[in-house]
């Protein structure tokens, strides 16, 4: 499992069974990892080393909410009903783990002592002194040393010298050419799509040649190919909202339809339109995600969800750039008092002026108060 900075710290203080720092560390950034299977999953199982099974398990739960067929996460309800001495549930999660990782060290030990200790007073001896052989590792920390990091940099730029001596003499192609690029052949326009005659009937917001469409179209393609996906639908909206021909337009919701939604940890800040952005062209920002800052008021929260009314750009107190009702379809803990940031999806109500935040994450910490 693959952590990103931030989790690498806490996975290193958990390895060093400084189970109680890793975990004040995680907390701090609770919101910012809301929907984070890799969170509650690190969360989880450093509870479980620290003997706090009740919160293991609360984490472990929201995990599965997020991905159900893990092997290692199955391993964790193993051992926790195993705990609790029911050898049934527990043997069900041990078999559905060889089902997926037939090679499961794990799972076959944890087999092997319950067939062997099978007298419940004989089982719970065993665990009382070895139970924790049974817990998944905790995921390894990434190297951080500055040993490694520099000869990594050494090595690297050793490569990269290689490569470009190679491609320099045409010995090899270009290895960097198309890295970290989507294909997009299923996206291209068709030479059909690119003769088609642009609507002539009908009220638009805007009005567009076809020469107009067809550029807007490739722009967006290329920002999707970038991975640029929310300064994509900027152009992919103007066209929709046009009189851009029928084909095109067709060509634009299935490129948006294939759009990922982003999170804290891959949003690219660059394309984040301001508020006063949506507000004066509403319409090119419909669907566009965007990360804003403020304060929250009027908070409901409920078993269905929870709204709010968010005032972008106070989190300073100083200056209200508008307020912007915001929705999430879960309940969420928020702190009327604190500062946050929203990343969000535009809506737009019947009128382009109502501008809407269907929410996707918040980040509330003490460091946004600075």
């Amino acid at each position: 499992m693959k952590l990103d900075s931030f989790l690498n710290k806490a996975a290193i203080l958990a390895k060093k069974r400084d189970y109680e720092g890793a975990l004040n560390f995680l907390k701090d950034e609770e919101e910012k990892y809301y929907g984070s299977y890799k969170y509650y999953y690190l969360y989880g199982i450093i509870c479980l080393y620290s003997g706090n099974y009740a919160e293991a398990h609360e984490n472990f739960n929201l995990a599965r909410k997020i991905k159900i067929n893990e092997p290692d996460l199955m391993l964790c309800f193993a051992v926790l009903y195993l705990k609790r001495m029911d050898t049934v549930q527990a043997v069900h999660y041990y078999l559905e783990v060889q089902e997926l990782d037939p090679k499961n060290k794990i799972a076959k030990k944890a087999l092997a002592v319950i067939r062997k200790y099978s007298a419940g007073e004989a089982l719970s001896d065993w665990m009382t002194e070895n139970l924790s052989k049974l817990f998944p590792p905790i995921p390894a920390p990434s190297v951080t040393p500055k040993t490694i990091v520099n000869i990594s940099l050494i090595f690297a730029a050793a490569v990269i010298f290689a490569f470009i001596i190679l491609i320099s003499v045409k010995v090899m192609p270009n290895p960097f050419k198309s890295k970290n690029q989507r294909p997009t052949a299923e996206f291209k326009l068709s030479d059909q799509d690119r003769r088609e005659s642009v609507q002539v009937e009908g009220s638009y917001k805007y009005i567009l040649t076809r020469d107009q469409a067809i550029n807007y179209y490739d722009k967006a393609l290329s920002l999707f190919t970038s991975y640029r996906d929310e300064e994509a639908k900027k152009s992919l909206n103007r066209i929709l909202e046009s009189n851009a021909p029928e084909g095109i337009k067709s060509r634009a919701r299935l490129l948006m339809d294939n759009m990922q939604v982003p999170g804290f940890d891959n949003f690219k800040r660059a394309d984040n339109p301001s508020f006063a952005d949506v507000r004066n062209e509403s319409a090119i920002y419909r669907n566009v995600h965007v990360i804003w800052k403020g304060m929250a008021t009027n908070v409901t929260v409920t078993d269905e969800g929870t709204t709010f009314d968010f005032l972008v750009g106070y989190d300073t107190r100083k200056t209200l750039e508008g307020i912007v009702p915001v929705v999430f379809s879960v309940p969420v803990a928020i702190n009327i008092e604190r500062p946050l940031e929203i990343l969000g999806r535009i809506t737009l109500g019947s009128s382009y002026s109502d501008i809407m935040l269907e929410g996707v994450a918040i980040h509330q910490s003490g460091k946004l108060e600075n």
